[in-house]
């Protein structure tokens, strides 16, 4: 399939994936999915839908603030560059991210001693396993490391209860790697029906901090694609940055486009 077949395939699935959840509002340009602040899904353009412009972006702001949703929009660039400017001039940090397809497999090996677990719905680790995405998420790449564990006990939340229904619905695949007994990286999958084609999109791939380099997340992600592919016609993920897609590659993904990232400036 070509890229361009590709990006209208996930494009197809992002407008799919709120459906369950909540309901579509169109304002102008976008469309706002309105959805439990639990598990919340960014603006999009409206596949169709012509320019977005910054009044849709306002609209949009105010809908979801409205909603009690955190402020985001997401696009893919090569549809729609001009969502950036639009979004800017609503006063939103836009950021590019790369955006990538598994093309050819790579089966790469976790380190010597790390176990890979599927994570059920009622695993009484949930909490934790979601606390070190926090973490990972919360330390940029060569950032110094404040924990250097996943504390023993972690309160679930609203979201760790909508996380296990949907393990247990199949909606979302969890891996953890888990050496010592303790969770060292976690990632997911998201399968859907799109069209009669089952697409996935792999996310949250993180690693505790103070692990970095050894090959974690190469490894859970590599595994995360090759249960994917087992049922789906195309997995896909976005990358945090140039260097983390360059991991990605190094797994059998190619880069075929770009994701347009945006949300209130920091501070």
């Amino acid at each position: 399939m070509a890229n361009s077949g590709l990006l209208d395939c996930i494009e197809r699935y992002h407008a799919a994936a709120p459906l369950p959840d909540g309901r579509i509002e169109t304002v102008g340009g976008l469309e706002v999915p309105v959805v439990a602040p639990a598990w919340p899904y960014p603006a999009r353009p409206r596949p169709g839908g012509g320019a977005v412009t910054v009044d849709d972006v306002r609209a949009a702001i105010a809908l979801q603030e409205e909603s009690g949703l955190p402020i985001a929009l997401e696009w893919i660039w090569e549809r729609s560059a001009g969502t950036a400017a639009a979004a800017r001039g609503a006063g939103l940090t836009v950021e590019y991210m790369p955006l990538l397809v598994l093309a050819d497999p790579v089966e790469l090996l976790l380190p010597l001693g790390v176990r890979l677990y599927l994570v059920g719905a009622e695993d009484p680790q949930l909490p934790r396993y979601q606390r070190l995405v926090e973490l990972a998420f919360a330390t940029p790449h060569g950032g110094a490391a404040t924990a250097t564990a996943v504390e023993e006990r972690v309160e679930a939340g609203p979201r760790t209860e909508v996380l296990r229904e949907r393990i247990a619905t199949g909606r979302t695949v969890m891996m953890v790697a888990v050496e010592d007994g303790e969770p060292v990286a976690v990632g997911s999958h998201h399968p859907l029906d799109v069209d009669g084609r089952e697409v996935s999109e792999i996310t949250g791939v993180a690693t505790l901090p103070r692990l970095r380099g050894r090959g974690l997340g190469a490894g859970l992600t590599s595994a995360l694609a090759e249960h994917a592919r087992e049922t789906a016609d195309l997995v896909f993920l976005t990358a945090g940055d140039d260097d983390v897609a360059r991991v990605y590659e190094r797994v059998g993904c190619a880069w075929i486009g770009t994701t347009g990232v945006a949300d209130l400036p920091v501070g």
